[in-house]
């Protein structure tokens, strides 16, 4: 890693000073005596920081740039947040804040929670793409994160699954929207740096392509449907729809198997007295006699 908290051009969460960002992440840390340029806050600071990397990407992030943006000195910046590596972990927490509607985490059923989870993970990216730039495999959770874990979490416990069952089922929705979301980001980045939009860029390529289709040496392509490639396809919700077809599946085994449990007798009491007989599975007696045939 470089300094700045980047890899290999990428900026990392938690890279700068855990202890002050948690602080200024939960607001627990002392406040500066020094005075201030009347007005200017933390949360303006933040929003700043998320406007412009919103509008140029995080290559343009700097504390110089955003005291341009608020027209203070880049020095009163400092007051407030220690520096651009705790700014961008203030920024992380500042997105993610959760709806306060309760509708908007879906009906009730876990299902629908996990719908909305991504469909609105992907809404996250396509809002922020910056986040695409992010290494956020180690973050600094603050009270948009938990709240929004939280929210999450109460209701999909009717799963039925374990707890680390539970967390792995969002980690996995969670990261194939960021694998869709990447490949949307990739496609409007190819069609800006080229000029070609989707549509003419499969153009110039179809003679070719129909000429080597038709050649016979792709029988099984040769055969698809017309609207195949069709962009009116929903790739993303086919997926998702997928993915959750899989965690209804394994939901189902295992409300089956907690309930064959739960109905299944308990095992007899060993020794002669009790009603299922003696413990058939205790070995035999070999200091009695054998029995004398009749």
């Amino acid at each position: 890693m470089t300094s700045g908290g980047r890899t290999g051009g990428r900026e990392t969460s938690g890279s700068g000073d855990i202890t002050r960002t948690l602080d200024l992440l939960w607001g627990t840390g002392r406040r500066s005596s020094r005075g201030p340029k009347p007005g200017l806050t933390l949360e303006r600071i933040v929003e700043a920081a998320v406007e412009l990397a919103d509008r140029e990407g995080l290559g343009a992030l700097s504390m110089r740039r955003i005291a341009t943006e608020l027209g203070t000195g880049t020095m009163s910046l400092y007051r407030y947040v220690p520096g651009k590596a705790e700014l961008l972990d203030l920024m992380l927490d500042r997105v993610q804040r959760a709806s306060e509607e309760p509708g908007d985490f879906g009906d009730g059923h876990w299902r629908s929670t996990l719908e909305v989870l991504g469909r609105g993970t992907l809404a996250l990216y396509r809002r922020h793409p910056w986040l695409l730039e992010v290494n956020q495999t180690r973050p600094l959770l603050g009270p948009s994160a938990l709240d929004g874990l939280e929210k999450v979490m109460s209701r999909i416990r009717p799963m039925g699954l374990s707890d680390p069952e539970l967390l792995s089922a969002i980690t996995t929705i969670e990261g194939y929207v960021v694998g869709a979301a990447r490949t949307q980001l990739y496609q409007q980045e190819a069609e800006r740096t080229s000029g070609l939009t989707d549509t003419e860029f499969w153009e110039a390529q179809q003679p070719v392509l129909e000429k080597a289709i038709l050649s016979g040496r792709y029988p099984v392509l040769a055969s698809l449907a017309e609207d195949t490639f069709s962009f009116d396809f929903d790739h993303f919700e086919f997926g998702l729809q997928r993915i959750l077809d899989g965690l209804e599946v394994f939901v189902t085994a295992r409300a089956a198997e907690a309930a064959s449990v739960a109905t299944s007798p308990s095992a007899p009491t060993a020794g002669p007295d009790h009603p299922a007989g003696p413990d058939r599975s205790a070995p035999p007696d070999r200091s009695a006699p054998p029995e004398q045939p009749a």
